[in-house]
């Protein structure tokens, strides 16, 4: 029973199947991770020292891990092992994963070990120098904890890439989960015996099953594991050499986070934990809608290329924007009208500071779901400078407007998240340009008036919803409690979501067509009579 269930769902699934999987998954993941943020609020108040000490813990082994390994895996490693896997060349492709997780083992060991050592100085000097001499201390223990995670995150992100790169999707979608559900065992379970340390130790413990949950997908896949470094290897040499740039890449966004905890530190304590969860929340429709659907794509876009299909990719690279487009817009409005309600989902007796952070980030929604897109596509192309150069460019201006707006005499914290938005608007102005000058006509007229339908779609859909927020369900004072938000927060969800469809299928875009068929299905099933 068992063996049969492990081979069904380690069978590869359509790009339709992969959506819907990484989306679904993506959602359960992020819900756990909205309850584990509840719990640790709940238990330790969302703008308290014991939150803030948790947030700046995380900031740097998460840092070191990406700018060393997550990088490499999320867009390099994916193409060379698909040249050689699909080819038949099995062989090579196993001696590429080998050795790339051998050596990711041996450099995250001894920065695991750095970590640990230096931790005093990096919270003190590097993330967080405003903290006060317990907080301070605090995320130094924590941080020397977690300090193990990039060394376990590394080898489970070799073991993902490789199933995302055959088509497999069940377990590495499934991995997330079991991870945010180990750190609410931390938080409900071990904190009231060893404090915010017992959060930590889930942490770590989340770290570990994540890693042995990534290890199931491998089943009936025929790794064949060598336990030594293969320099010869083409496909490794290649991957290493593209290596520092996309690390690099996505190494700058863990820096400008770290810029952005220092900055929060400097205002209060409370303000990191009050950015903390403003960012989260707007964070969850990127991931659920950006995140998902690019990375279900990205196997099928290295496909068409190799193919030498560039008509294929950008057919299906401009689709793939639309619906992006299509279902960010109602995000923003959700986020927006909404987000008194979904911070006191969040933190219980609700919080102005955080629900106006929120309001401002939720305006950067769907420029970052777009960049998810647009660099997957240049990565695609194994064009990995291009994104950086504008990364870089972009962390750059972002680090200036937040010194400048984040300045207590100018906005405060909430100039973190408008710089955020602003940046994120120029980033995907640039990416596009790029793009259209390598793809000529990409965006043709047939494009712009679904993107003018869409934004008037939006727009109405806005309007009808603040209109009945207003008038019949304005958040009060008292609305407190899962059954006095979620029937309000219900409601406002499903007229956005009807609106929404309704409008768009009265300005017949395409992306609704799938709904109302689905609709016109149920509807209009003929009913057996026995």
């Amino acid at each position: 029973m068992v063996k049969k269930f492990l081979v069904r769902a380690n069978q590869k699934v359509s790009f339709g199947w992969a959506a819907t999987l990484l989306a679904g998954s993506s959602m359960v993941a992020q819900v756990l991770g909205l309850l584990r943020e509840r719990f640790l609020a709940g238990g330790f108040g969302a703008k308290s020292a014991e939150v803030a000490a948790y947030k700046v813990a995380f900031t740097v082994p998460d840092f070191m891990f990406f700018i060393l390994i997550s990088g490499a895996l999320a867009v390099t490693f994916i193409p060379v092992f698909n040249q050689r896997y699909l080819n038949g060349n099995k062989k090579s492709a196993w001696e590429l994963s080998s050795s790339l997780m051998n050596l990711f083992a041996i450099i995250t060991f001894f920065v695991s070990v750095l970590i640990i050592i230096f931790a005093p100085f990096l919270v003190k000097y590097l993330v967080a120098p405003g903290l006060d001499e317990h907080t301070t201390f605090l995320a130094v223990s924590m941080m020397r904890i977690i300090a193990v995670n990039p060394l376990l995150f590394s080898i489970s992100s070799v073991f993902a890439s490789m199933q995302q790169a055959v088509g497999r999707f069940f377990f590495v979608s499934l991995a997330p989960s079991f991870y945010n559900l180990s750190i609410i065992f931390g938080i409900v379970f071990l904190a009231p015996r060893f404090g915010i340390m017992g959060v930590a130790i889930g942490v770590v413990i989340g770290s570990i099953v994540q890693l042995l949950v990534s290890a199931v997908g491998l089943v009936g896949l025929g790794f064949n594991y060598s336990s030594f470094i293969n320099w010869k290897n083409k496909g490794f040499r290649q991957v290493l050499k593209m290596l520092p740039v996309r690390s690099l890449d996505q190494g700058i966004d863990y820096f400008q986070n770290m810029v952005e905890i220092n900055l929060a530190s400097r205002i209060s304590v409370g303000a990191i934990g009050a950015y903390s969860y403003g960012y989260i929340l707007h964070n969850v429709p990127i991931t659920l809608i950006g995140v998902a659907l690019s990375t279900a794509a990205f196997p099928q876009m290295t496909k068409r290329l190799a193919q030498n299909r560039p008509d294929l990719f950008t057919k299906e690279l401009l689709g793939l924007l639309r619906l992006v487009i299509w279902l960010a817009l109602p995000a923003i409005t959700v986020t927006f009208l909404m987000r008194g309600y979904l911070v006191r989902i969040l933190v219980g007796s609700g919080d102005s500071e955080i629900a106006a952070i929120l309001g401002i980030f939720a305006w950067a929604i769907c420029f970052r779901a777009i960049y998810h897109v647009l660099s997957r596509g240049f990565y695609a192309q194994q064009d990995i400078k291009t994104p950086l150069y504008v990364s870089l460019f972009a962390i750059t201006l972002n680090i200036v407007l937040a010194v400048i707006l984040a300045n207590p005499n100018a906005h405060g914290v909430l100039g973190l998240p408008l710089a955020q938005v602003i940046v994120a608007f120029v980033e995907v102005v640039v990416l596009t340009i790029i793009m259209i000058k390598r793809f000529p006509g990409m965006l043709d007229r047939v494009f712009f008036g679904a993107l003018w339908r869409m934004l008037s779609a939006f727009g109405i859909t806005f309007w009808v919803t603040w209109l009945l927020r207003r008038e019949f369900f304005e958040l009060g004072a008292y609305d407190r409690g899962f059954f006095a938000i979620i029937p309000k927060l219900g409601i406002l969800g499903l007229v956005v979501m009807l609106v929404y469809i309704i409008i768009s299928w009265l300005f017949q875009l395409e992306e609704v067509e799938p709904i109302i068929a689905k609709i016109r299905t149920i509807i209009f099933k003929p009913i057996r009579i026995q």
